[in-house]
């Protein structure tokens, strides 16, 4: 075979190899990073570890699942920390009316700053980052004054049911967690309105011109985002059983929106990923996790989480150009 021949072939493997990468690199670095923790982390495979692991990354995943769905309209929303602070505020406050009543105000405040975030951004215009930022600040600040600023014990035992609670086996929180991916999976990839949210990710001005409601969608969006953020910062209080407005989801966002693009969804709208979602949620937990039994700085935890994203906004990027 002739060299020009074996540069034309290794050209071809080249490409599918990129092709591939964004797609289904974060499965194959889950799977090397458990068989490395298999060989050389002490009783990583018992149950007690695998339950803690699931147990930590459920919150995230459920703030991920929203934050996939901004992303895939080309937006961003910040505010999904806050948003956990604000619904953690409210329970104490409230159970006193039935976990029933309490969990209803937590998702009725994240439907309120859901509609504040997205008709900043569908109807004001105002760009994404930059209208939700203020909720960002705003939210986690009104959580503060509702709360008094103090940390407030919850004693409950159906809410801290849904923290602690075990269901067939499993942890009642990972349950609530897969469910919620079932059906934003479905939502994307089988309705009217999955199809409306990728088509304006992918060229918002097109959609318009197509006459679908743009506005209405980009509000339902922000809106189930910031929902979402709730059942997490309501779990969050369900699982320490306590409520503490300055710590619960804080920077969750930054995780959230590392699952996101680790998994494979593109900043650039148009395409939501959320087995991808998961799965970078559950890399970025086994590289806490793994760092921390071998006993390393957070610092250099830290970098190797920035290093990852990196990377992996560098491989949609090429993605993007091809």
């Amino acid at each position: 075979m002739s060299s020009e021949a074996l540069t034309a072939r290794a050209g071809i493997d080249m490409a599918r190899v990129r092709a591939w990468l964004p797609a289904y690199g974060v499965y194959v670095a889950i799977v090397l990073l458990v068989l490395y923790n298999i060989f050389f982390t002490p009783y990583f495979l018992t149950w007690s570890n695998l339950r803690i692991q699931l147990i930590q990354v459920a919150p995230i995943v459920i703030v991920a699942l929203g934050m996939a769905l901004v992303i895939g309209t080309e937006g961003i929303d910040l505010s999904v920390g806050s948003v956990m602070a604000l619904a953690a505020s409210l329970i104490p406050l409230y159970l006193g009316y039935g976990v029933v009543g309490a969990i209803l105000v937590s998702l009725l405040a994240g439907l309120g700053v859901g509609l504040v975030n997205g008709t900043l951004v569908a109807r004001v215009g105002l760009q994404p980052i930059v209208a939700t930022l203020a909720l960002f600040v705003g939210g986690r600040g009104l959580a503060l004054v509702i709360s008094g600023g103090q940390l407030k014990d919850v004693r409950n035992d159906n809410l801290i049911f849904l923290g602690s609670g075990d269901l067939f086996g499993l942890p009642v929180l990972v349950w609530i967690a897969a469910v919620l991916v079932l059906i934003v999976a479905f939502v994307v990839r089988r309705t009217v309105f999955g199809r409306r949210l990728l088509a304006i990710g992918g060229n918002r001005a097109s959609a318009e011109l197509a006459g679908l409601p743009v506005q209405r969608v980009l509000i339902a969006v922000y809106v189930t985002c910031s929902v979402l953020a709730s059942i997490a910062g309501l779990l969050a209080v369900a699982r320490i059983q306590s409520s503490d407005a300055s710590a619960v989801g804080l920077l969750i966002e930054l995780s959230a929106i590392t699952a996101v693009v680790v998994g494979g969804t593109p900043l650039t709208g148009g395409r939501v990923r959320v087995l991808g979602t998961v799965a970078g949620a559950l890399l970025m937990q086994l590289v806490v996790a793994t760092m921390i039994k071998h006993n390393l700085q957070p610092s250099t935890t830290e970098m190797v989480q920035a290093v990852i994203i990196l990377i992996a906004v560098y491989v949609a990027r090429e993605r993007k150009t091809r």
